[in-house]
């Protein structure tokens, strides 16, 4: 009876132990992950482009260069002067170019001599020939000095005025309208010819050109308003100028107008350059490099769309879509635009489906999970799903 007691003890543990696995292996089979989701469903979107780099550049913007090397005796702007095409600048001072033009002065004066003695001569002979008192060498060779003689005076005088302009090029005029930016030497310095002294621009009007995939330009078109935020720190002056003294910062709102898309929208193409104008009379922006700007359509437009945490991998063609019996699946999609918030689902989705939207990790095909839908459709209450 004890030997008895004691099977039936054992046989009993024996069950119990399986009935727990089993209890255990059943809820593991029945667990589900509790995940946040959301629908899938037609949103209003407007668009953003996050740009790592933006230059702006004028197209009316040039350096004033040194055309002859020599020290800078005076000058007669500063930074944000206001100047026309032409306009004096500074003026340089190369002591050899007085010498050269009294040297190449004297050197005309002499050949002027020398032709009028050709020119007698000539003259002489051409009178003697006529009464046949002169042989033909003579007034050949008379008429040959005094052509030399011609030339001789040319050449002169141009290497005078090529002295006298060297002399005029050493002023310094602006090459267009607009205002001094930079400075980029001090008087007194010494310069060779070649040299910039100073950046003048037009600075009323910026540009900048991005290329964006087409799945952004197609949403655009000629004539367009988009807006351009800038970090903070962006928008101190580079150039220590005096312009923008209402700068809003953070608050600022640059408008940039699409002028222009290459290839145009109707031919196909997978990538296209986009070019855009700044209005910048108020002088917040200045012709240099920028980083992080951001570039937000002008326009929305309804579409279907999921939130941008739904994606599942950093190319966003995947996401893990919840199937009607509760379970997950890994699903490839075809993603477009998005406005940093939610992102254009172009295939793979239909409209109320519902996507994993946290908890990846882990995350596999075919898991069960208890989603709580993030928000529904208008109208109607959130809850599980």
């Amino acid at each position: 009876m004890i030997l008895a007691l004691a099977v039936a003890l054992v046989a009993y543990g024996t069950w119990l132990n399986v009935s727990d696995e089993k209890q255990i292996a059943r809820r593991m089979d029945e667990r589900a992950l509790t995940l946040t989701g959301a629908e899938a469903r037609r949103r209003s979107l407007r668009p953003v482009v996050e740009m790592d780099a933006v230059r702006l550049y004028s197209e009316n913007m040039a350096d004033a260069v040194a055309l002859v090397e020599g020290r800078i005796i005076e000058m007669y702007v500063t930074k944000n002067s206001v100047v026309h095409k032409g306009d004096l600048l500074m003026r340089l001072e190369n002591d050899q170019i007085p010498l050269k033009i009294q040297q190449a002065t004297a050197n005309v004066r002499r050949t002027e001599a020398a032709l009028a003695q050709a020119a007698n001569a000539y003259h002489r002979q051409e009178r003697l020939m006529a009464k046949e008192a002169t042989s033909k060498e003579k007034y050949e060779a008379a008429e040959a000095q005094y052509m030399a003689a011609q030339e001789a005076l040319a050449e002169a005088e141009a290497l005078r005025g090529q002295q006298v302009v060297l002399e005029e090029r050493q002023n310094v005029v602006s090459p267009v309208d607009g205002n001094v930016l930079l400075i980029y030497q001090r008087e007194g310095s010494y310069v060779q010819g070649g040299t910039p002294l100073a950046l003048v621009g037009d600075f009323d009007r910026l540009m900048f050109s991005v290329t964006l995939d087409d799945k952004y330009t197609r949403h655009l078109s000629i004539g367009e308003a988009t807006e351009l935020h800038f970090p903070v720190q962006a928008l101190n002056k580079a150039y220590d100028t005096e312009y923008a003294a209402g700068n809003q910062g953070k608050a600022e709102k640059i408008v940039a107008t699409i002028t222009e898309i290459t290839p145009p929208l109707s031919e196909p193409a997978g990538i296209r350059r986009v070019v855009c104008a700044i209005d910048n009379r108020a002088r917040v922006l200045e012709p240099l490099t920028y980083n992080g700007v951001t570039l937000k359509m002008g326009r929305d437009y309804s579409c279907l769309a999921v939130p941008l945490s739904a994606m599942a991998d950093a190319s966003h063609e995947e996401v893990f879509a919840v199937n009607p019996d509760g379970t997950v699946s890994r699903r490839e999609i075809v993603a477009g635009a998005n406005d940093g918030r939610y992102i254009e689902i172009l295939s793979g989705l239909s409209e109320g489906e519902t996507v994993v939207v946290d908890g990846f990790d882990g995350l596999e095909e075919g898991v069960k999970v208890d989603v709580s839908v993030e928000e529904k459709a208008a109208g109607e209450k959130g809850g599980k799903s």
